[in-house]
């Protein structure tokens, strides 16, 4: 497993020890921006992870408090990941990498990209909310 060492007490040192990995950050965004939630969801994206990159940085985020996993009550041998409220404090970090990848590489995003031109504060809090509603869900749940 690859192990997050905290190399001083610097800010962004620290950021960069957890999502200075893009996998992380895709990992991230799928959970913010789709309905991903499980494994096989998170090998559909095109990007193309590797399943052993994927099992690594899946570990890795739950392991250091970003994201929180569940088994799936369809199928007791499937987990099914969400983002825990230090997870979704990163939305705003998430949405303006995404702003600054869109203006170099305007493909992709743009219906979000222009959502969040429009009205940033308040797509960051529709996002926050609805994911904040579903760890309260699957806290009744469990």
């Amino acid at each position: 497993m690859k192990e997050n060492k905290q190399r001083s007490d610097c800010p962004i040192a620290y950021s960069l020890d957890y999502l200075g990995d893009k996998w992380m950050l895709l990992i991230l965004r799928d959970l913010i921006f789709t309905n991903k939630s499980s494994y096989g969801e998170f090998l559909t994206s095109e990007e193309k992870i590797a399943t052993n990159v994927l099992a690594n940085r899946l570990k890795v985020l739950e392991e250091n408090g970003f994201i929180k996993s569940a088994v799936s009550p369809e199928k007791k041998n499937k987990y099914i990941y969400s983002l825990t409220e230090k997870g979704i404090d990163l939305i705003p970090v998430v949405i303006e990498l995404m702003i600054w990848g869109s203006k170099y590489n305007p493909p992709g995003a743009k219906e979000v990209v222009e959502k969040l031109k429009k009205d940033k504060e308040g797509t960051i809090n529709l996002l926050r909310e609805k994911l904040l509603q579903r760890i309260e869900k699957d806290a009744l749940v469990n």
